[in-house]
């Protein structure tokens, strides 16, 4: 077994479907969204097609780009951007393990346990998780689970992230087993609450345990960002394949020595949507 692995991290595929109604927000967004699947596609094929093969594909979150309806019947009866989404990324040669992000929730229109259900039932996929491969852990944590995100609570803010209290005791039993892992998050930290119930949250969680966590990469933004070791371990925010067909992470992993290299970050064009295509 090699010392050496390889896999890639995208995010933002905000794919879409016969059923969308526009438009967004800028003439920009809206001519992205339509160009969605195309650029999925082609990030993906070129995904497959590189040597060293990639052992595993992470997609941080906005999978798809709302919900046409809060009836859940209807995801069933019709082909809808969740079954579109899950093809894309079925075509991928290795396994593709997709989180959460906002636009996978449509509170307070749909309920977060009918999305959950969804990925459930669509998808085979929890609200959080975590894959471990070939010593090494992959988080996918879900920043839409405490109390910002929930209607009826003093604390809602859809602009501000949170994971609740079962979650944060979650990742730290996870963390405890000190295995060298990356976190994925939809939310850059920065819009993430640092602290949930007294001085419990996911900031200090973080801090503790920054010396097995590689690195922590959000989406959410569709632009390139570095952090850093602002929030302790190492932050990066991805751009979106929604715009930019490049926008991948190739991280390669040296077992023997425990670190991590990003293959294509002197590719990337700062705190924009675009980065040079990887040529090896």
């Amino acid at each position: 077994q090699s010392d050496v692995f390889h896999f890639g991290i995208i995010a933002d595929s905000h794919i879409i479907d016969e059923f969308y109604r526009g438009p967004e927000g800028s003439p920009e967004d809206t001519e992205s969204i339509f160009k969605s699947r195309e650029r999925l596609t082609a990030a993906r094929n070129f995904l497959n097609g590189l040597n060293p093969a990639l052992d595993k594909i992470f997609l941080v979150g906005d999978y798809f780009h709302n919900y046409p309806s809060p009836d859940i019947d209807f995801y069933f009866k019709n082909k809808t951007r969740i079954d579109i989404a899950k093809e894309l990324t079925d075509g991928f040669r290795m396994p593709c393990h997709a989180g959460f992000g906002n636009h996978d929730y449509a509170v307070p229109h749909v309920s977060r346990e009918t999305s959950h259900e969804l990925f459930r039932r669509k998808l085979g996929l929890k609200p959080y998780y975590s894959v471990d491969h070939k010593g090494w852990k992959f988080i996918h944590l879900n920043n839409f689970l405490g109390n910002t995100w929930d209607p009826g609570h003093a604390d809602f803010n859809r602009g501000k992230g949170s994971l609740g209290e079962e979650q944060l005791n979650w990742l730290e039993a996870e963390l405890a087993q000190r295995r060298p892992s990356f976190v994925f998050i939809h939310y850059p930290l920065q819009a993430v609450a640092p602290t949930e119930r007294a001085d419990y949250g996911l900031y200090g969680i973080l801090k503790k345990n920054r010396d097995s966590i590689q690195r922590v990469v959000s989406g959410h933004w569709h632009k390139w960002f570095e952090f850093g070791r602002s929030f302790g371990p190492q932050h990066l925010v991805i751009a979106a394949t929604r715009y930019d067909a490049n926008a991948y992470l190739l991280v390669e992993v040296d077992r023997k020595k425990v670190e991590h290299r990003l293959l294509n970050i002197d590719l990337v064009d700062w705190n924009t949507h675009y980065s040079r295509p990887y040529t090896g």
